[in-house]
């Protein structure tokens, strides 16, 4: 309780705003996967910008830790309080501030979630499209640079997030962006803080864009014999220029998980999940070419669903997918990881990857968004088996390193947080030593979530 004076602090300005009970503190020590638990010493509930500066002010002057939370649906250990400290948790700032239809952008608070905003775009005739599975706050998809199912055709967070509202270390409140849609104004500082996973500043506001509800939408599965026929399907696809919206790889063991969990009789075999959007006659002509390069390839078993609520049962099942996995070893925990390669190389890493699964005893069902290389293996082991853990770890160690061998990236979507944080210096080489010393320039207490993202000595 080092950090107990900062705390009374916080207490004088909040009030009961700050928590230090302990129900509190255990939900926020918590990860989604096999993480132990880092609880921090308080939990703060900020209602505005200013708070959060108080809050960032009173804890630079007492060299307090401080880590963000939005909904807690990080793979990585993002918002585990490791050094102990305070976390800034922002349900509370959960408002859609400005829609500006005529714009296609929206102003929010970082506590409004993908499917709250989504929500209150309706009336609109606009959506938002990044889609990660998780209904996550739009502060935390900036915060790990967030993409998803819908990433092969609207791309990822990078590509959404126009203008932000930060604070950083020192209680500053700063704006990068604006508005246009284009700039050659100085360095691009709101693209330095999505994907910074609240090492440098914490995000108060997002300006993001939006695009038009498609007219048609269509979505299938298909069925393959192996996985190199559904990657080399997507890859013409591709390269033929088809407007694709999703497309999705479950490999045999996802699939049988999924037929388990839902009471499906999908063949037990690669499946590609898709989706279309567009005019009727692009969905159309879409779908119907992209079914010719599916049965060129072995590609059967097509199951078509335009109807809105037949498309959301099918979206479900792949958003499920990481629940009806776990349902494959009753009582286990889990280790996610992903990784992104070329998607040259993304059916051979995938088949080098199952069989190095099978040689070492380690049950891990693969998925992916397999129209960018991003793929994600759910490793399974009960949790007082310590033997199995230390397959696990081992078998996700030689993952990535087989996606660095392939000019891939240690993840594609998950972030670094506290489990990839080994991988950096292989995969930047001198440019981490760069982020280390921007993160000294921004943060020089090293108070903003220390033990992720830069090199141990600027912790």
């Amino acid at each position: 309780m080092h950090n107990q004076a900062a705390i009374d602090e916080l207490i004088t300005t909040l009030g009961q705003r700050v928590s230090q009970s302990k129900s509190d503190l255990e939900l926020h020590g918590r990860s989604e996967t096999h993480f132990p638990d880092a609880p921090p010493e308080a939990v703060i509930y900020p209602e505005s910008t200013e708070e959060v500066a108080q809050i960032l002010r009173i804890c630079h002057a007492h060299r307090c830790p401080v880590v963000g939370w939005g909904t807690g649906t990080s793979l990585e250990g993002h918002a585990l309080a490791l050094n102990g400290g305070v976390t800034v948790d922002f349900t509370r700032m959960n408002k859609v501030l400005d829609i500006r239809a005529d714009d296609m952008d929206v102003r929010v608070q970082p506590g409004v979630t993908r499917e709250a905003l989504n929500h209150e775009l309706r009336a609109t005739g606009l959506f938002f499209p990044v889609d990660p599975g998780a209904n996550a706050s739009l502060g935390g998809m900036a915060s790990t640079r967030a993409s998803g199912t819908t990433s092969v055709r609207y791309g990822t967070m990078r590509d959404h997030v126009l203008a932000l509202e930060v604070v950083t270390a020192t209680g500053q409140i700063m704006r990068t962006g604006s508005r246009a849609r284009k700039t050659s104004a100085g360095y691009d500082l709101t693209g330095l803080f999505v994907g910074s996973e609240g090492t440098l500043g914490l995000i108060t506001e997002l300006t993001l864009r939006l695009h038009g509800q498609p007219e048609a939408i269509s979505a299938a599965i298909c069925g393959f014999d192996t996985v190199e026929d559904a990657v080399g399907t997507t890859m013409d696809a591709i390269q033929m220029g088809l407007a694709m919206a999703r497309i999705e790889l479950l490999d045999e063991a996802s699939v049988r998980a999924v037929n388990a969990y839902a009471g499906s009789n999908i063949p037990v075999k690669p499946h590609l999940l898709l989706e279309f959007h567009g005019s009727d006659t692009m969905v159309r002509e879409t779908s119907e070419l992209f079914g010719e390069l599916a049965e060129a390839r072995g590609g059967s078993g097509f199951d078509w669903a335009s109807k809105p609520e037949d498309r959301s049962a099918l979206w479900a099942m792949r958003h499920n997918a990481f629940y009806a996995i776990l349902g494959l070893m009753p009582g286990a925990t889990s280790m996610v990881t992903d990784v992104c390669v070329p998607i040259s190389r993304l059916a051979e890493t995938i088949e080098e990857t199952q069989r190095d699964f099978a040689a070492h005893d380690v049950t891990g069902p693969i998925l992916g968004h397999v129209g960018d290389g991003n793929f994600h293996a759910v490793l399974l082991m009960h949790p007082d088996d310590s033997a199995a853990r230390a397959r696990a770890h081992d078998a996700a160690h030689r993952l990535v390193e087989r996606a660095l061998d392939k000019g891939g990236t240690a993840t594609g979507e998950h972030g670094i947080g506290m489990g990839k944080l080994r991988y950096m210096e292989r995969e930047h080489g001198h440019g981490w030593a760069v982020m280390g010393q921007i993160k000294q320039a921004l943060d020089p207490l090293g108070i903003l979530n220390p033990g992720k993202m830069v090199p141990p000595s600027n912790l």
